[in-house]
């Protein structure tokens, strides 16, 4: 039995992920071609499209589904930084309080954690350990920052570096500080990503690393992706905007993690 509800789930997934692809390429999304190609019943692809609707991936018309601007996005680095820009600068500037001089930390190439290289271009001396191409291309003329750059199969798409060698690479250095992102984060789930691979590298990441702050907007918080990558033990702090529903804060506090919101 419990093979079996393992294998539903993992097909749920994928049927997910079949969706999004399908529309991220031509902008709509049949429930007769979808059920036809995942081998399922068109009720079943019918409630998939009614929870990524719920997740604001897609709208729900007659016969599938039409994307969200966001759903296009999804793995487009600058497009993603455009979005509440506001408010990830506010969370940068409040996560660059933390960085001193001497730390050694870890970056990944989260939209809300790139913002924080313009808070910490003079903190001086500063290493930087990170897996994002546009984060070493501004950090690479600071002579007082040492950038090591992680190793592995570049992402076109994401401007990211990933893979089997980027874990591997990662593991040989420690930091005092990592700062992560994630696309979605709650107290019943933990932490959650979009995509495998990136969630591997941030999980490292946090791993070889003394504290852990995760980088989100409020519109994350309390939000569920595909990927579970980390329990929320893996953390020690959350940095997010002002929109953020306070009564949150303490029940992330009995947990050891500190929420700020200003």
């Amino acid at each position: 039995m419990k093979v079996k509800e393992a294998d539903k789930i993992i097909s749920s997934e994928l049927r997910k992920g079949l969706i999004l692809n399908h529309l991220n390429t031509y902008g709509r999304v049949s429930t007769r071609e979808i059920a036809k190609k995942a081998n399922v019943s068109e009720i079943t692809i019918r409630r998939d499209l009614a929870k990524l609707e719920e997740k604001g991936l897609l709208t729900r018309d007659n016969g599938g589904a039409i994307k969200n601007g966001s759903t296009g996005d999804l793995f487009a680095f600058y497009d993603k930084i455009n979005r509440n820009n506001e408010e990830k600068n506010y969370i940068s500037r409040i996560a660059s309080s933390f960085i001193k001089a001497g730390d050694i930390i870890f970056i990944d190439c989260g939209s809300t954690v790139s913002l924080l290289i313009d808070y910490i271009k003079k903190i001086d001396p500063l290493t930087v350990i990170t897996n994002s191409l546009p984060i070493t291309s501004e950090l690479i003329n600071f002579s007082n920052i040492k950038l090591i750059l992680i190793g592995g199969e570049v992402d076109s798409s994401r401007r990211a570096i990933y893979g089997y060698s980027s874990i591997s690479s990662i593991s040989q250095y420690h930091a005092n500080k990592a700062f992560i992102g994630a696309d979605g984060i709650s107290l019943l789930r933990g932490i959650t990503s979009y995509n495998e691979k990136a969630a591997s590298v941030t999980l490292k990441m946090a791993e070889n690393s003394d504290e852990v702050f995760v980088l989100c907007d409020s519109t994350k918080i309390e939000k569920d992706s595909f990927v579970r990558f980390a329990p929320l033990s893996a953390i020690n702090y959350i940095i997010t905007d002002n929109k953020i529903d306070r009564t949150l804060v303490p029940k992330y506090d009995e947990l050891g993690i500190k929420l700020l919101c200003e």
